[in-house]
């Protein structure tokens, strides 16, 4: 099984667990069947609009701000897989073997232990207490019930709470086994780094699909810089780029990956740093890769690869303003 650890930041780092194989219909657990369909009636209710006063798609929209502000580290424990006797029993015996891929060179090998025990010890009384807590409060949501057409959303919500904070614990509880045997075993990933380095040197998702992959020392020089602008370590400086989740998922071939990276980072960018100080950042990062003071690692690029780009976003905007045309055709 892999898993992978992320820095968002110089100190903050996610972790991912890639998902097991889909388990046929007869041999899901009641959880798993639940978990499915309250995804299938969410995503039903997203695009309903045919509810009285549209009051579905207001729930699923107000709903997935709420979602938002759930911390990713708790989403990024309940990747890890629910530890079960049997999954107990082949890590004791060193029958399941974890692999876990990091960046090298924006994430030290010696702090590995050190986040990994942190999340798995440090998070896990937190997600007990918590869901004891939201066990506690849903018999106070009853009264909601009483409430018609409108199911009885507090409970729903609490419910849920309370089931992402069990899986979040039994996450905690998964990695701290790992630990305990010594696992999983850490690779470096060239792939990430590459993948980082492309992100920091190119301000869009466009440019670092087009542009030639990162030189080993391209990929040194911005870690370097990123490296500088800690300032000895004591500042927290931003490593990861939102958009730049879609690639790494796509490298690994892990689309679900994308969604835990972008919100990962939505959350970091917002508690460390100013915009405007970041893009200042984003730019001594990207003038890395040169060697030079003036230039960006963009305005070395061909100008078949910057006319590709140019063309790309044309043809985006002319479908998006078609779609338009046809949606308020339709009404």
């Amino acid at each position: 099984m892999r898993l992978f650890l992320l820095p968002i930041s110089t100190r903050r780092s996610l972790i991912y667990c890639e998902k097991l194989h889909e388990k046929a219909p007869k041999d899901r657990s009641i959880f798993d069947k639940i978990s499915i369909k309250a995804n299938e009636t969410w995503a039903a209710w997203e695009k309903d609009e045919k509810a009285p006063g549209n009051w579905k798609k207001k729930v699923t929209f107000y709903g997935n701000q709420a979602l938002k502000r759930i911390p990713y580290e708790e989403w990024g424990l309940k990747t890890l897989p629910v530890l079960t006797n049997r999954r107990k029993q082949d890590i004791i015996e060193g029958k399941a073997k974890h692999e876990l891929l990091f960046p090298g060179r924006y994430l030290k090998q010696e702090r590995i232990s050190d986040i990994l025990t942190k999340l798995s010890q440090e998070r896990q009384g937190m997600h007990r207490s918590k869901l004891i807590w939201s066990v506690v409060i849903m018999p106070f949501t009853a009264p909601f019930m009483l409430i018609p057409v409108i199911p009885n959303l507090p409970f729903f919500y609490v419910l849920y709470r309370a089931w992402s904070h069990w899986k979040a614990y039994h996450g905690c509880k998964y990695l701290e086994l790992l630990l305990k045997h010594g696992q999983p075993k850490t690779n470096s990933s060239w792939a990430l780094d590459e993948a980082y380095t492309a992100g920091l040197m190119y301000p869009t998702r466009q440019l670092s699909r087009a542009a030639p992959r990162p030189t080993e020392i391209e990929a040194d020089r911005v870690s370097g810089v990123v490296h500088q602008q800690t300032n000895n370590e004591s500042e927290d400086v931003m490593v990861l780029q939102r958009w730049n989740g879609k690639l790494i998922a796509e490298q690994f071939d892990l689309p679900d990956m994308e969604v835990e990276i972008e919100r990962a980072v939505e959350q970091v960018e917002k508690s460390i740093d100013a915009k405007e100080k970041l893009m200042e950042k984003k730019l001594e990062q990207e003038k890395a890769a040169t060697g030079t003071a003036d230039q960006r690692a963009k305005d070395l690029l061909p100008d078949h690869i910057l006319e590709k780009i140019h063309d790309g976003a044309e043809h985006i905007a002319e479908e998006t303003k078609g779609e338009k045309v046809k949606k308020e055709a339709g009404h």
